[in-house]
């Protein structure tokens, strides 16, 4: 659960695709809106920003540790995804495809800001139609409360997840809040199903020493890992 932490170049490649070794068939949708890509149209543009602007946004904030750093990093991956859709031959799904594309870039950022040891100052960027990557998606329905015990328990996660090995946060990150597959995860960083596994459960309990005694004087402030497979 997402609550968990927070408590294609032919027909043929697009009609079946490769996840770590499992291949499903893509949905009508996404054959679709990859096939509008390619032509260049306005509304699969949009419809891509719609579908996974707010994973993507989200994916890339938690792997930074800063919601604000994550805006010109998304930018750079919806313009490589539009750069390299031609490309894509469907050997993993759309999402997956993507994630990939953010994971590395949200490491190449990290780099740079390691080695030029400055920040950068994040732009509202605009595409085409004026859909802002820096936008967040409305919770018309959460009271006050609600929204300051999640402030205040994302805060305290967030804070925890940044003081863990990359790898490890992305691995955790990947199952726990995005809730991919082990396969999927597998596919995302190019890396064995076992060393996956191995990343998730040393992440996990990282994660649980870090958030040792700061959980106990919040008892609202839970972590739950996802199931062991």
């Amino acid at each position: 659960m997402a609550d968990a932490i927070l408590q294609l170049d032919d027909q043929a490649g697009l009609e079946r695709t490769a996840v770590g070794g499992d291949c499903r068939t893509a949905s009508a949708e996404e054959i679709q809106l990859l096939e509008g890509l390619r032509e260049g149209a306005a509304e699969a543009y949009e419809g891509l920003i719609a579908n996974y602007q707010q994973p993507v946004y989200n994916l890339v904030s938690r792997l930074l540790g800063d919601s604000g750093e994550a805006c010109d990093v998304v930018q750079e991956v919806f313009l490589k995804v539009f750069r390299k859709v031609g490309s894509f031959r469907g050997d993993s799904s759309l999402k997956t495809w993507m994630y990939r594309i953010a994971v590395n870039e949200a490491y190449n950022y990290q780099r740079w800001c390691s080695r030029h040891r400055r920040q950068e100052v994040c732009l509202d960027g605009d595409l085409e139609g004026g859909l802002s990557f820096s936008q967040r998606l409305p919770d018309p329905g959460r009271s006050p409360y609600d929204c300051a015990v999640d402030d205040e328990r994302q805060a305290l996660i967030q804070a925890a997840l940044s003081r863990l090995n990359a790898s490890f946060r992305t691995a955790v990150v990947l199952r726990d809040i995005e809730e991919l597959s082990y396969e999927e995860i597998a596919a995302v960083l190019g890396v064995p199903l076992g060393t996956v596994k191995s990343r998730i459960l040393r992440g996990r309990e990282a994660l649980r020493k870090e958030l040792a005694g700061r959980l106990e004087s919040a008892p609202t402030l839970g972590w739950t890992p996802q199931p062991a497979e």
